[in-house]
């Protein structure tokens, strides 16, 4: 069963560093444990989400890929 965010952002058709700037934005306005659900088609979006919230110590919940979109869900830990 999917987590249930908080929050989703739409990135599908934006390019890094764009999903990683929104993603950290919409996680300033959550409190700690709230989820974020982020949606990107860019093809690098797993490898700089995994490395974004490994640097800024956030949670990479759940990542899905369906077709060309790609779905995370990031819990907001500090």
């Amino acid at each position: 069963m999917p987590a249930v965010a908080a929050k989703k952002i739409d990135c599908v058709g934006l390019f890094c560093p764009v999903p990683i700037l929104r993603t950290r934005d919409a996680l300033r306005r959550l409190a700690v444990g709230e989820l974020l659900e982020v949606t990107a088609d860019d093809p690098a979006a797993p490898a700089d989400m995994q490395s974004w919230t490994a640097r800024t110590g956030h949670a990479l919940v759940e990542v899905e890929k369906h077709g060309p979109v790609f779905r995370f869900v990031v819990r907001k830990t500090r």
